[in-house]
Parts: C-alpha cells; sequence; structure tokens
C-alpha cells in the first residue's frame, strides 16, 4: 500500500506568491442575475447540451425562462466589450 502524504502547511514562498497575484474581475453576472425581461428578436442557435441544461436548471431554480437568462448573460457580454 502507497502511503499517502499528508500536506500542512505551505512554505512562505508559496504563500507569498499566492497573496501577491492578479485577480481577476469575474464580469459575468451570476444565474439569479439574469431574469431582467427585455426586447427581443428570434433567431435560432445550436448550443452545447451542456450548456443548455446548465440554464435550464438555473432557470427552474430562479423560476423564469431559460432563454431569457441566456439572452441577459449574452447583454451583459455585449455590453461589456460592446
Amino acid at each position: 500500500m502507497k502511503r499517502r502524504i499528508k500536506y500542512q502547511d505551505a512554505p512562505a514562498d508559496v504563500e507569498q506568491a499566492l497573496d501577491m497575484s492578479e485577480r481577476i474581475h469575474d464580469f459575468l453576472p451570476a444565474p439569479d442575475k439574469l431574469v431582467e425581461k427585455i426586447e427581443k428578436e428570434k433567431i435560432t442557435i445550436s448550443l452545447s447540451k451542456r450548456s443548455v441544461d446548465f440554464f435550464r436548471k438555473a432557470a427552474d431554480k430562479e423560476g423564469v425562462g431559460y432563454q431569457t437568462m441566456i439572452n441577459n448573460l449574452l447583454d451583459a457580454y455585449a455590453r461589456r466589450f460592446g
């Protein structure tokens, strides 16, 4: 049987490197912030099953449509980079 290594404390240089690391701001809103109603234009788009499943589950939890959440996410992206 292999002996497991038990890690207790990181060396000081690792702690310092982690403390000094640059943090990246996450501009994407949380799922509960993607529920605003806005004017829409109908299109056809193919999305991955993984993405659709995520948004369906999150939308059920928030009591809104998953397409509304996807639309609001895309709008947030467009505002950030548009």
